[in-house]
């Protein structure tokens, strides 16, 4: 029986995935089985499944990686004549749908394509690392499902965040000369924040403009009466290559110990460290996959404007980002939004599109 990506769309936008995804998880290994593939989950809470020649040498090997958890609240599924809408509809259970069409229905002749399937793209990453530390390293071109309107993209910024910690010392606030006023430091440190690009950033990128670090939330003190000892500013950063998330503390520390009182401590952390951020990438747009997906869908060639784990497998091969939804149209934003949506004609053209691309590259 041949794989009906509608159905399939609207089976995983009923399936609640924003908590756990686990019953999304079952339904796509059911679904993949049924059609006589051997899946398997592996240690990491992937869903890897792959068709074609067993000559893994030779033969060409394309990825297509999408995942299988939404953010919450759940959005439950409705159906206006072509438009569906409902948590995941685009962000990314429209690109599943058409990757797992793709995936069971090209034509594959003497290549061989992997199915890998993410559980935390929105949380951690930890799924996506786990694939290219493992079992997903040999591949020759990789497309990652999100929304993009089915155009291609080739680059997007990084994405992490962090803290910036001011210590100075507590003292009754009768007299504050007995101590050293953490929030002294505050207006200096966003100051020399705002100057971080200009004297130690990446620059401009040709592609992607100019980073951008966001003062988010600033917490200090704990009464009224008393000289704060301690305050914390938590910051966003969007990169742009080469600037690396595990290089990024050093340099800022670095440049925010230039601006402040010498009794003033200052350490500067991720938050997360130990789990992967989407990190900054490029590929060369003039790539075999990007030329095969924009000839086979007509759409822009561009960057994506938001992060993804796309960066993980862009450090191996050439890697685009492709799909069906939009992350935000005239009226606002639609991925993560209450009014998620997709329209179902985008959702079997990019099907066919990924069928296409898959034809040309492994072959």
């Amino acid at each position: 029986m041949a794989f009906d990506v509608l159905e399939f769309h609207e089976r995983a936008v009923r399936t609640p995935s924003h908590e756990s995804v686990d019953a999304m998880r079952t339904l796509l290994v059911e679904t993949l089985e049924d059609a006589g593939v051997d899946v398997h989950v592996d240690s990491g809470g992937n869903v890897v499944a792959q068709r074609g020649s067993n000559d893994t040498d030779d033969s060409p090997h394309l990825l297509l990686n999408t995942h299988l958890d939404t953010v919450p609240p759940h959005v439950p599924y409705e159906r206006d004549g072509e438009v569906v809408r409902g948590r995941g509809a685009c962000d990314a259970k429209g690109p599943l749908a058409a990757m797992v069409a793709a995936f069971l229905e090209a034509d594959l002749g003497d290549g061989r394509v992997t199915l890998a399937v993410t559980p935390d793209e929105e949380t951690t990453q930890t799924g996506a690392a786990h694939l290219v530390e493992t079992s997903v390293t040999d591949f020759d071109a990789a497309i990652v499902g999100e929304p993009t309107g089915l155009d291609i993209c080739y680059a997007a910024r990084g994405q992490f965040e962090g803290t910036i910690t001011l210590t100075g010392e507590s003292a009754h606030a009768s007299d504050p000369a007995d101590g050293i006023n953490a929030l002294r430091a505050v207006g200096p440190t966003i100051e020399a924040m705002d100057r971080y690009d200009d004297e130690h950033g990446p620059g401009e990128h040709d592609t992607l403009g100019a980073p951008t670090l966001t003062l988010t939330m600033i917490e200090g003190g704990e009464a009224s009466n008393q000289i704060p000892a301690e305050v914390t500013i938590t910051f966003d950063r969007r990169s742009v290559p080469p600037e690396r998330s595990e290089e990024f503390p050093a340099s800022l520390k670095a440049h925010l110990r230039d601006s402040l009182p010498g009794d003033i401590d200052i350490s500067v952390e991720l938050i997360r460290p130990d789990t992967p951020f989407p990190e900054a990438f490029e590929t060369d747009p003039e790539a075999q996959i990007v030329e095969v997906l924009r000839d086979a869908s007509g759409g822009a060639v561009r960057p994506f404007g938001a992060a993804t784990e796309a960066a993980q497998f862009a450090d191996i091969a050439p890697t685009v980002v492709f799909g069906p939804g939009v992350l935000s149209d005239d009226e606002g934003p639609v991925a993560h939004s209450p009014r998620e949506y997709v329209d179902q004609r985008d959702v079997e053209r990019a099907a066919n599109v990924l069928t296409e691309a898959v034809d040309v590259v492994v072959r």
